[in-house]
């Protein structure tokens, strides 16, 4: 038998080279677009910690403070945009990134009054509250033995809100606080 000529193969090269090259450049665009959405998961993650910590850097300013318990209402020292709003730049260029309200405004879920003699006077904490005890006789439940001071526990809840993607996320915040008996009475129903 005779070779076969070589006619026949000639189409045969350049179509495999012709597959190998469409392989090859469906395999270039799927690394670059997983590259891409890599990218864009580690952008939006990094948005999402922005945020995050500008909802508690709002919320510990706000703890620090005695106005959240005095006037809940009007809680943030320098609202930027309403009662209860902070406006915060996150990457130092002087603009607002992230603006956090204290939504709703923080909350108290639980008071109790101090009793005198839960009182360790020698505290100047608890010397502040105590209380002398009047006597009245006959009169029912004049004096209960509270002291001056109650203690509260708090929720505060901050939704912080990327300015140019609306993208939010909310935390909440608990704590408690030792109040003047006023300050429970108006602000602790």
């Amino acid at each position: 038998m005779s070779p076969r000529p070589h006619r026949h193969q000639q189409g045969l090269t350049l179509i495999v080279a012709l597959i190998m090259l469409v392989l090859l450049t469906l395999l270039a665009l799927t690394s670059i677009n997983l590259g891409n959405s890599n990218l864009q998961i580690v952008g939006n993650m990094q948005q999402r910690e922005q945020a995050v910590a500008a909802a508690n850097q709002v919320l510990e300013e706000t703890i620090s403070s005695t106005r959240f318990f005095a006037s809940p209402d009007a809680a943030v020292a320098t609202p930027c945009d309403g009662p209860n709003v902070r406006c915060v730049d996150v990457d130092g260029d002087g603009n607002a990134d992230v603006k956090v309200a204290l939504t709703p405004s923080p909350a108290c879920v639980k008071a109790q009054a101090i009793k005198n003699t839960a009182l360790d006077l020698s505290n100047t904490e608890d010397a502040g509250c105590s209380v002398g005890v009047p006597q009245n006789w006959g009169v029912d439940k004049a004096n209960d033995g509270s002291s001056e001071c109650g203690s509260t526990i708090w929720d505060v809840t901050a939704v912080a809100t990327d300015v140019a993607t609306q993208a939010s996320v909310k935390v909440t915040q608990g704590v408690a606080v030792r109040v003047a008996k006023d300050d429970m009475v108006t602000n602790c129903n």
